[in-house]
């Protein structure tokens, strides 16, 4: 696009200068040398005809600019009428196009080679060593200007553009800044969490434990059991999703140590164990998937099987996960339930619990689509990548 803009300018200069270069010469006098009566006119014209090429060789083309120069400045000092009319005051040295020449030479070519060349095109231009009005000035606005504008043009725009750099850069700094003090708040949180949750559990956890030790109904003792186990396996996970806040234990290589993905069949056992009816479908190797985005696979597993339970009680539950070299599909689907939701168990929710986890599947990088099927039934889709995109990865 910008090559055909280009062509499409030196194609106008062209057709001006070389119109220029007929409307002057044309009404002149012929000249009288050996070279022919428009001698001067095909001189110029020459110069007018490789503007076509002064966008891929500019310095060929000021280099014949430079050589008709010398050509006409050498016969009306030595040949008058040869390639300039008699009357030399009538006509400038320099070609008319040498304006178009040396803005392309200067924003085209290594500044040493075109301040040569323009200064050769000044020196031809302004003459001083015969300085007069009508032509000093006019070589002066021929070369001399035209650089001049280009170097002005070009500073400006290194400026523009370094200042635009070093204000992105700045947004950029900004951004990272509120990020990390975003981080360190949630790392406050989460602490403030751990510690009222951990006291709170540790006490579920012994007086489960003294209530198995001392009631004498076995069933009471079971209970306690799985209450205390459930307790102890919370304060675990607490630990743990404290441990990643905090990144603070490293391996020898000095790389930060992550817990193990949990494993979703817990979940499903979990929920056969409590009389929900759960089938379980894999494929695929979890292996090739990040940590992560498996600790995120889980969450959505538990969160449905959480819900199912409390908003569709004695409904059947499938659970169907799938492993690719490219990430995680999970679906969990209930279906219709078949008794009416116990109401207190319905009502301990936070009503946020899917908001929660479709903000924790869109920072993975993944998505996820909730609601309603055919039948009284509901189904939680989540398709996640096989490792969290890093801001790098996605610019």
């Amino acid at each position: 696009m910008r090559a055909s803009r280009d062509l499409l300018w030196l194609v106008v200069a062209v057709v001006v200068f070389g119109g220029l270069d007929l409307l002057v010469y044309g009404l002149s006098p012929p000249t009288t040398g050996w070279a022919g009566p428009r001698a001067a006119l095909l001189l110029q014209l020459s110069v007018d005809v490789s503007l076509l090429l002064l966008a891929r060789f500019p310095a060929r083309v000021a280099s014949w600019a430079l050589v008709v120069a010398v050509v006409m400045l050498v016969s009306e000092e030595f040949a008058p009428g040869l390639f300039t009319p008699v009357d030399p005051a009538a006509h400038a040295t320099l070609p008319y196009a040498t304006p178009a020449i040396v803005v392309n030479l200067v924003r085209l070519t290594d500044r040493r080679h075109a301040f040569v060349v323009t200064g050769l095109l000044a020196v031809l231009g302004t003459r001083p060593w015969d300085p007069a009005w009508d032509t000093t000035p006019l070589g002066i606005v021929n070369t001399v200007l035209p650089a001049l504008a280009v170097l002005y043009l070009r500073a400006r725009r290194e400026l523009v553009d370094s200042l635009r750099e070093r204000a992105e850069r700045a947004e950029r700094e900004q951004v990272l800044l509120a990020e990390r003090a975003r981080a360190e708040e949630r790392r406050r949180l989460a602490e403030e969490m751990h510690d009222v949750v951990t006291h709170q559990l540790t006490l579920v956890v012994l007086h489960a434990g003294a209530l198995g030790t001392e009631s004498a109904d076995p069933a009471a003792r079971a209970a306690a059991e799985d209450i205390r186990q459930a307790g102890a396996k919370a304060l675990a996970e607490l630990r743990d999703l404290l441990g990643v806040l905090r990144n603070t234990e490293v391996t020898p290589a000095g790389e930060p140590v992550r817990p193990d993905a949990p494993d979703p069949r817990t979940l499903v056992v979990e929920a056969r164990a409590v009389g929900e009816t759960v089938s379980f479908a894999v494929d695929g190797d979890p292996g090739q998937i990040a940590p992560t985005v498996l600790r995120t696979a889980f969450r959505v597993v538990q969160e449905s099987l959480t819900n199912a339970r409390k908003h569709a009680p004695g409904a059947e539950v499938a659970v169907t996960m799938t492993y690719r070299p490219d990430g995680v599909t999970v679906r969990v689907a209930n279906g219709a339930p078949s008794r009416a939701p116990d109401g207190a168990l319905a009502r301990s929710g936070s009503g946020t619990g899917l908001l929660g986890l479709a903000q924790r599947v869109e920072l993975t990088g993944g998505t996820l689509r909730t609601g309603p099927t055919p039948g009284g039934g509901y189904q939680v889709d989540a398709i996640l990548p096989a490792y969290v995109p890093t801001r790098g990865d996605t610019a």
